[in-house]
């Protein structure tokens, strides 16, 4: 179960390192060191009472006096990325909630990355842990044009021909077959990127050996139209409370009419925020953060999204 703080911060820089991307560098308003954090890491920015948005930390770990964030104008935004290419400036103050990490780099000797447009940014801190750990790797990096791509001329600059760039316009889709297929011996695979590029990798990675695929993604899952829900009871360890789930309600929404607080922020099993232990029952999980394996485990859940399973009537929680 999550306690984090919110951190009362100042948007110390603003720059565009792309078209339509824009770079805020956040700071303690008093000079404070920031929490730790390491490479796939994220925090909430809480942009206004009812407008809380989940964003890569793209900077350096070892840097404790900013974070870093790189946020894509989107088209149709809910209102996140709006607020921050138009309200937000040099000198404004910002609310953060975090950092959490869903996404973390795990040990290995090889690495093959991944990222899709504004899905560079966890990425980014990645290439730096790889190389101080004397990893091999390479990264493929894919955008609509090499103008909407971030730290793009940094990043060839830096590591030359270990990063492919192929912009759309220009190459074509990357070609994801061939990335799998060309992978050294036992590397995992770290991709974040739009949802088809995260859907087409996932499909093309189905006979390799489970867990070799990490993905992170910044929308939620798509709702399985022929899902039937159903009623069921939740036990608190904490409190002995029971209570009961309906059809048409999630477990965080049943918690927050009975006024058990819990920290809650994308509501849509993307950010993590919301994480439980499992005690007993079996789950229905329904966010788009564990792997399989983590899955058949069956010991902690996303209560924003996931359920119990249909014939489970009691789930017994860690909270």
């Amino acid at each position: 179960m999550n306690t984090e703080i919110e951190l009362e911060l100042v948007v110390a820089a603003a720059t565009e390192p792309a078209a339509d991307v824009r770079l805020l560098e956040l700071r303690s308003p008093h000079g404070a060191e920031l929490p730790a954090w390491c490479a796939g890491a994220h925090i909430d920015l809480l942009l206004d009472d009812q407008l809380v948005r989940q964003y890569s930390l793209c900077g350096d770990p070892d840097d404790r006096s900013s974070w870093q964030v790189a946020v894509l104008r989107e088209p149709e935004s809910r209102g996140g990325s709006a607020h921050v290419h138009d309200k937000l400036g040099v000198g404004d103050p910002i609310k953060a909630r975090g950092p959490r990490n869903n996404f973390e780099l795990e040990p290995a000797a090889a690495y093959v990355f991944v990222a899709g447009g504004i899905g560079i940014t966890p990425i980014l801190p990645m290439l730096a842990s790889a190389d101080a750990a004397g990893a091999d790797w390479r990264l493929y990096y894919g955008g609509r044009t090499r103008g909407s791509m971030a730290f793009v001329d940094d990043l060839v600059a830096r590591h030359g021909d270990r990063v492919v760039v192929a912009p759309q316009d220009e190459t074509g889709l990357l070609d994801l077959a061939g990335i799998v297929a060309g992978r050294p011996d036992g590397a995992p695979i770290y991709c974040c990127g739009p949802t088809p590029l995260l859907d087409a990798l996932e499909s093309v990675c189905t006979p390799l050996p489970s867990g070799t695929l990490r993905t992170e993604r910044f929308t939620a899952l798509e709702a399985d139209p022929d899902a039937v829900f159903e009623g069921f009871e939740v036990e608190l360890t904490d409190s002995g409370q029971v209570l009961q789930v309906p059809a048409d309600k999630t477990i965080l929404h049943v918690m927050e009419e009975a006024d058990i607080e819990v920290l809650s922020s994308c509501r849509e099993g993307t950010c993590g925020t919301c994480e439980t232990g499992v005690l007993s029952g079996t789950i229905d999980h329904r966010d788009a953060l564990l792997t399989p394996d983590e899955r058949a485990a069956n010991d902690v859940m996303f209560v924003c999204v996931s359920r119990a399973a249909p014939g489970c009537s009691r789930l017994v929680l860690e909270r």
